[in-house]
């Protein structure tokens, strides 16, 4: 959810998946090091690692502070703003029917809603564009303890952007905004006249059959079926954030999934099974998105340089308690990794969050 966090996958349908246990010796001994390595830095660190149609589970660490209790294979973390690429998914798919036009500007579907909306295109909103301020700077997150049980509605985080001033003229620049995924979200609603956490169902998680992805109904701070628990700081102390209202992060971060299962998306959506090729182009037309050298944006997903060449298409996610990275590559390598912890937590956050771009980097390039 913070500013440049990704994640995601790619194609080729999911074959034999098998645990490390399962496997005896590990094909991925030198991932389950770094895995290993996460521990301190996160409680714990789960991966699911996919290539030739075989996709291996890993874990390492505790999936509770205090005590030495095992992770869940592929358990379920909040997923952050994976759900970005999940509502950029369903924006395309109107596009395809003729419903929304990417290069038309939001007004035409919100009137009235965006100051400038006139000169805001649909395109520049998933491209992070748009220069619209991010929402989560001015809602006090950096207190969160005081805030993890409040529902927010959207027009609550469209209302703290909009009370700022745009960082640019949209087109001009790249900075990475959740407030374009408010009204991205928003825009699917008007558009269909029905609930986004229904249409992202329905339309994405149904069709690329997401068994363990779901986005927590209103008042659901719990998180479904086998997990480890998520820890934040709260001034000198980490907590347990494990349940709180994620309705703060909505159509930009809401969902709750497992690395397995966003590697599955992401196969499905670079497969051609949830969007038409011109749409999927779409998609991967890129800018520069300077948050590390060679990161480049999309429509909802991120091109990322790997160490062993080429890239890997992902989005990712930041939430209190969690962190998820990851993607996949046009050759069928596929990853997903999920710490139990924002970096920072427990010691120096640029080297946490180094560990973990590591990690991803050696699970694809081994």
């Amino acid at each position: 959810m913070r500013k440049g966090m990704v994640v995601l996958a790619m194609a080729g349908l999911l074959g034999a998946t098998v645990t490390a246990a399962e496997a005896g010796p590990s094909r991925h001994a030198v991932l389950q090091k770094e895995l290993d390595g996460l521990v301190g830095p996160f409680p714990a660190a789960l991966a699911s690692v996919s290539r030739g149609g075989r996709t291996e589970s890993l874990v390492a660490g505790s999936a509770r502070l205090g005590g030495r209790v095992p992770v869940p294979v592929d358990g379920r973390v909040r997923a952050g703003s994976n759900t970005k690429t999940f509502t950029a998914v369903v924006v395309l798919q109107l596009v395809a029917e003729g419903k929304v036009a990417l290069d038309a500007p939001i007004e035409r579907y919100l009137p009235g809603l965006v100051p400038g909306g006139r000169a805001i295109t649909v395109r520049q909103l998933l491209q992070h564009t748009s220069g619209l301020p991010n929402y989560t700077e001015y809602l006090g997150l950096e207190d969160f303890a005081k805030l993890r049980h409040r529902y927010f509605q959207p027009h609550d985080l469209l209302a703290a952007a909009l009370a700022h001033p745009a960082k640019f003229a949209p087109g001009t620049k790249w900075e990475y905004s959740n407030t374009n995924y408010v009204l991205a979200g928003l825009l699917i609603e008007r558009v269909t006249g029905r609930p986004v956490a229904e249409q992202i169902t329905s339309r994405v998680i149904g069709k690329a059959d997401l068994r363990n992805t779901y986005w927590p109904a209103v008042g659901d701070e719990t998180i479904r079926g086998p997990h480890p628990q998520g820890y934040a700081r709260a001034g000198d102390a980490v907590i347990d954030v494990t349940e709180l209202d994620p309705s703060w992060g909505w159509a930009a971060g809401q969902l709750i999934s497992t690395p397995g299962d966003l590697a599955k998306f992401a196969r499905a959506l670079l497969g051609g099974r949830l969007l038409p090729a011109p749409e999927l182009a779409e998609m991967r037309k890129t800018v520069e998105a300077p948050l590390l050298p060679g990161w480049r944006y999309g429509l909802g997903v991120f091109s990322v340089p790997l160490s062993c060449g080429g890239v890997y298409w992902g989005h990712g996610g930041d939430i209190h308690g969690f962190e998820t990275r990851g993607g996949a590559t046009d050759d069928g390598r596929a990853v997903g990794l999920a710490v139990t912890a924002l970096p920072g937590t427990f010691g120096d956050p640029d080297r946490a969050a180094q560990a973990v771009v590591s990690a991803v980097d050696t699970a694809f390039c081994r």
